[in-house]
This record gives C-alpha cells, sequence and structure tokens, in this order.
C-alpha cells in the first residue's frame, strides 16, 4: 500500500468510529508530494516534521534543500516547495522553531525543528508544544512493547489478552507516579519518573511471579556422555 492508501483508510476508521480530526499530527515518513497534495485536496490541516535533504551546511557551497532552514539559528516561517521523481510539486509552509540545548541529552547551543504546516497559523512555539503531545502515543506503545508477553501462540484471544495485560501494567506504572509519587506544588505535581522505572516495576513483578509460582530451572539430559 502507498502512504497515500494508508492514510485513506486509517480516515475512514476514524470516519466510522465517529472520530472527526481538524488536524493532523503526521509522523515524518509521510513528508512526501503526494500525501501533502491528497491532504491539500482533502482540506485536511495538518503538521509533519520536515526530512532534511540537501547539502549540508559545512559544505562549501553552502546548504541547499530544507537543509538551509535546519540551519537557522532563529525561529520564523517559511515556504518551500517540494517535487518527486515525477515531477510533481506541493507547496506548504514551514514552522521554523529554534530553541536552547540547555544541556539535554548532553548538548548545547541551539537546536532546530522545521515542521511542514497547512491548513493553520500559529506560532512556532504553539506548533512545537502541540506536536510534542504526539511523542506520548509513541512512548506509550514502545512501553507497551516491553510490557507484553513473549509467546508463539496463533491464538488471537490470548495475544489480545496479554496486549490487555500489557495496557493495564502501563496504566498501572502511570497511576503510581501521579498518585504516590508525584511531588505535590503550585501549579501541578512534578512528576518523578527517576524514582520508579517502568523496566524496574516489571522486573520487581517477575520476581514476584517467580516467588508465588516458582521457577524450573532444570533442564532434562536425554544422553548421558
Amino acid at each position: 500500500m502507498t502512504l497515500v492508501e494508508v492514510l485513506k483508510r486509517l480516515l475512514q476508521y476514524a470516519r466510522r468510529a465517529g472520530i472527526q480530526p481538524s488536524l493532523l499530527l503526521l509522523d515524518r515518513g509521510f513528508y512526501s508530494v503526494d500525501v501533502i497534495r491528497y491532504l491539500q485536496a482533502a482540506r485536511r490541516p495538518f503538521i509533519m516534521p520536515v526530512i532534511s535533504r540537501g547539502r549540508p551546511p559545512t559544505d562549501p557551497r553552502g546548504p541547499s534543500g530544507t537543509r538551509v532552514f535546519t540551519a537557522q539559528k532563529r525561529s520564523g516561517w517559511a515556504r518551500y516547495t517540494l517535487t518527486n521523481a515525477a515531477h510533481r510539486r506541493a507547496t506548504v509552509s514551514l514552522c521554523i522553531h529554534c530553541r536552547n540545548w540547555r544541556g539535554r541529552r548532553h548538548r548545547h547551543g541551539r537546536q532546530t525543528l522545521v515542521y511542514a504546516i497547512w491548513g493553520l497559523r500559529a506560532s512556532t512555539h504553539w506548533v512545537y508544544q502541540l506536536y510534542r503531545t504526539r511523542f506520548g502515543i509513541e512512548t506509550s506503545y514502545r512501553q507497551l512493547c516491553e510490557a507484553g508477553i513473549r509467546t508463539s501462540t496463533r491464538n488471537p484471544i490470548l495475544r489480545l489478552l496479554f496486549v490487555g495485560i500489557a495496557l493495564v501494567l502501563r496504566n498501572v506504572w502511570v497511576w503510581l507516579h501521579w498518585a504516590c509519587l508525584a511531588t505535590p506544588r503550585r501549579g501541578g505535581r512534578r512528576l518523578n519518573l527517576h524514582t520508579l522505572r517502568f523496566k524496574t516495576l516489571l522486573t520487581w513483578l517477575t520476581h514476584l511471579a517467580e516467588e508465588v509460582f516458582g521457577i524450573n530451572d532444570s533442564v532434562v539430559v536425554e544422553q548421558v556422555p
């Protein structure tokens, strides 16, 4: 399936569920001429990260393509036209948001984030903060996989049960941090995620299961050398 077909099917599922999204937050994998043209024709506002292409800033000739915008150190807006191999074009607005690393990920200096936008107008900070909310979905999915029970069964009911157990464990971990481990303060609670990592909780539950149900660490020898 092409990305446009995937997007159409997802929107159909949402419509059948009674959901009418007013704004789409898409992964950078959807950054393409065909997807953008489809969304514009369907009048679907969207935000998606721009893929860096072209010469890097270290090139003696200077940056080219979208790297011109990723090399900027000041927030702002621009217009950009994409062209694919079939010479089809799509024009979008570019939101360029710059912020200081401030030691995050052991980095310093300025970080530049570039988003392709159509169908809305706002501040670069608002776009940045809104798109950040999408990362929570990816984090939840990653943690769901961490808590998933490994199995080779093809029974869809049993596999769905294991997914449900993983979701319950993840939500219990979230509730513990919010209700028991967070620090009350004016303006909202401060989460202390370092006090109990999700993997630590899973390790504790593994040890508890071993104590309750026991563990078989013996091996049956078929032949004696």
